[in-house]
């Protein structure tokens, strides 16, 4: 099914916001090497609430992009690791996230220019 991204109603755009969140991309990060629990998520993905952390795994398994494996122990272990899709997706997040660590320098020098040219303007 091909869509339109640029309609807001278009599922394509849809599923564009939800791969482009933050969390999604720093998540399908954190389980390219392989399956964690919950805990293990939160510890790798800095900054992230439990509650949004919780929110972002079920829509990710709604999706088809991670799998929830409930093992039947005491303590209750449960853990996420990425489906095919979710593998194929980490490809292009990896090529993100390397052009973000190979430009993230002149990212900070043209926001510098930016700022000061702006405080300029403003004073």
């Amino acid at each position: 099914m091909l869509g339109n991204p640029y309609d807001r109603e278009c599922p394509t755009r849809q599923l564009l916001d939800r791969i482009g969140d933050q969390w999604t991309v720093l998540i399908v990060g954190a389980l390219t090497d392989g399956p964690l629990r919950f805990t293990e998520i939160g510890k790798r993905v800095d900054g992230i609430s439990q509650k949004v952390l919780t929110q972002t795994l079920r829509s990710l398994v709604r999706d088809g992009i991670l799998i929830r494996t409930a093992y039947p122990v005491i303590p209750p272990k449960v853990e996420y690791e990425l489906t095919q899709l979710g593998r194929n997706l980490a490809e292009p997040l990896d090529l993100l996230d390397r052009w973000a660590r190979q430009n993230m320098d002149q990212v900070t020098a043209a926001r510098a220019a930016y700022d000061a040219e702006n405080a300029a303007t403003a004073s």
